[in-house]
């Protein structure tokens, strides 16, 4: 496949998982609001933060390497050695699932029953949904390779209006069911998507449309394990890359997941102020998920297919470096000016967002400042993200396996910075350590990328730097939103709330304005692809 179709069709895959995140950070958004009038901040704390942890962990930890090792260079490849790879993910799942469930049940602090009933009950069912979502990796992993848009699309949306239907319905006839409702949504959530990759494979395969696009797998029974004679399981090269992931996923987990893990197994906060971080944390990664998570794993997909792994820029094919390079650079512009923005209109418009989204209790005490502070992360989130895509996408196992020790220390370092700060400052803590977390891995990613393209022509580095002009815009609109805020807001009325509003709309609008004027060369690549 041609380097710029592959572009093509990463931006777009790009932007149809955005319009998903968006559809699922909303819907869940919504579904928190209204479950806060129905169920305790300790359920939902329990819910959102340590049954999620324990499903996300396992996950995590048994198919990410999977993923990057198998979705690294070509489409073209043995697919039978990759989908035997991947079906490796389940029992590695089961092994994780039954660890870890142990560790949630008689290892950790059990919540009380009279105000967070069946925990147990929750615990299996949230590590059985692991298990089931894992039972469709091999679909989703061939799916991602040729860049199936639509299917994603339409797979984790049902998946997730089933399961918010459901919780919805649960909640307002059987409240007093507590985790069970919780537990039932996430079976269906999991068994809803699983299903749709199944079932649109056993349609496809064999279908004119198949045929047509040379579809390397011909029938439903080659997407089960297969052994074939005088032939090894699996592909060694891959299953190696694969191990070197799996090292460096389990820290980046950790790092990921930090004050989560914190949160759990250190018990530094209790179970309704956990459920209220959650709350103010998805409101302020709700534009992080949906537009900077879908970047980073379809242009993941782009760099690896059009770049080979392991080679230097010289040794690449020019008119490919040449594009990658190119991307890579208004990608990070593209990033970036989305991350200032939401820092500095994030600063002086968190505490409205608060009060109208679930009143006094998260407006009040410390939630402001949460959300303050994740603005300002959101900005190191955003040029992570494509750094790190870029970085991944291009690393052979020996620098993969270096970086797991920069990683170690990091993770360990990471942890203990959350442990003191949040005992100094609350949950204002895990946010701060994330910035500093982020910030070191922003600064190897960068002195990564420098050194791959010191011998090359390409800068695209520039990315990181915004027009003088823009710069001054965004720093003058601060100054005006945040006076504004002192002036207009939050407890004198709604006709000083509108004002406020209206004065952050006129400053976003003339960011805009200059934005269009001083950014062309990213505008055109945004309105192209």
């Amino acid at each position: 496949m041609a380097a710029q179709d592959v572009l093509g069709q990463t931006a777009r895959l790009a932007s149809s998982s955005a319009l998903l995140q968006v559809l699922f950070r909303v819907v869940t958004f919504g579904l928190n609001a209204f479950t806060l009038r129905y169920l305790s901040r300790e359920l939902i704390g329990v819910v959102n933060v340590r049954l999620t942890l324990l499903y996300s962990t396992v996950v995590f930890l048994a198919r990410e390497a999977f993923r990057r090792a198998c979705l690294s260079g070509s489409a073209k490849r043995n697919w039978t050695k990759t989908i035997n790879l991947l079906w490796l993910t389940v029992p590695l799942g089961v092994f994780w699932s039954i660890i870890l469930g142990l560790v949630w049940l008689h290892l950790l602090e059990v919540p009380d029953p009279s105000v967070v009933p069946h925990y147990q009950a929750g615990v299996v069912a949230f590590g059985l949904s692991a298990i089931i979502e894992l039972l469709g990796e091999p679909f989703w992993v061939l799916a991602q390779a040729h860049l199936f848009v639509r299917l994603k699309v339409i797979a984790e949306s049902l998946s997730v209006v089933s399961k918010c239907v459901l919780t919805v319905t649960l909640v307002v006839l059987y409240p007093q069911w507590g985790l069970y409702i919780f537990s039932l949504a996430q079976l269906l959530y999991v068994s809803v998507l699983v299903m749709c990759y199944v079932i649109y494979f056993v349609i496809f395969l064999g279908s004119p449309e198949a045929t047509k696009k040379s579809f390397p797998v011909a029938r439903v029974k080659a997407l089960l394990p297969n052994f074939v004679e005088d032939e090894t399981f699996v592909n060694w090269k891959e299953a190696r890359l694969t191990w070197s992931f799996f090292k460096q996923s389990f820290l980046k987990q950790i790092l990921t997941e930090g004050e989560r893990y914190v949160m759990t197994f250190l018990n530094v906060l209790n179970f309704g102020d956990q459920g209220v971080y959650d709350i103010v944390n998805n409101l302020g990664s709700l534009v992080a998920r949906f537009i900077f998570l879908p970047i980073e794993e379809s242009f993941y997909v782009f760099f690896a297919k059009v770049l080979e792994r392991g080679k230097t820029a010289k040794d690449q094919k020019q008119d490919d470096i040449a594009m990658a390079a190119n991307v890579l650079e208004l990608l990070l512009k593209l990033v970036l000016l989305i991350g200032l923005t939401i820092t500095v209109f994030g600063y002086a418009y968190s505490q409205l967002a608060l009060d109208i989204y679930g009143g006094s209790m998260l407006s009040s005490g410390t939630g402001p400042d949460l959300l303050r502070c994740y603005s300002l992360y959101v900005l190191f989130l955003a040029v992570n993200g494509v750094t790190e895509c870029f970085t991944f996408a291009l690393m052979c196992k020996e620098e993969v396996d270096r970086y797991n020790f920069v990683m170690l220390a990091l993770s360990f370092v990471f942890l203990c910075i959350s442990y003191f700060l949040t005992h100094s400052y609350g949950s204002v803590g895990f946010i701060l350590a994330n910035c500093f977390n982020m910030g070191i891995r922003i600064a190897h990613s960068i002195h990564y990328i420098y050194d791959y393209f010191k011998e090359s022509s390409h800068r695209p580095l520039t990315g990181l730097l915004p027009s003088p002009l823009l710069l001054l815009v965004y720093l003058v609109s601060a100054v005006i939103t945040a006076f504004s805020e002192v002036l207009f807001c939050c407890d004198k009325g709604w006709m000083a709330r509108l004002i406020h509003i209206s004065t952050g709309a006129l400053c976003f609008a003339a960011t805009l304005v200059t934005m269009f004027c001083t950014e062309t060369k990213l505008i055109h690549f945004v309105r192209s692809q």
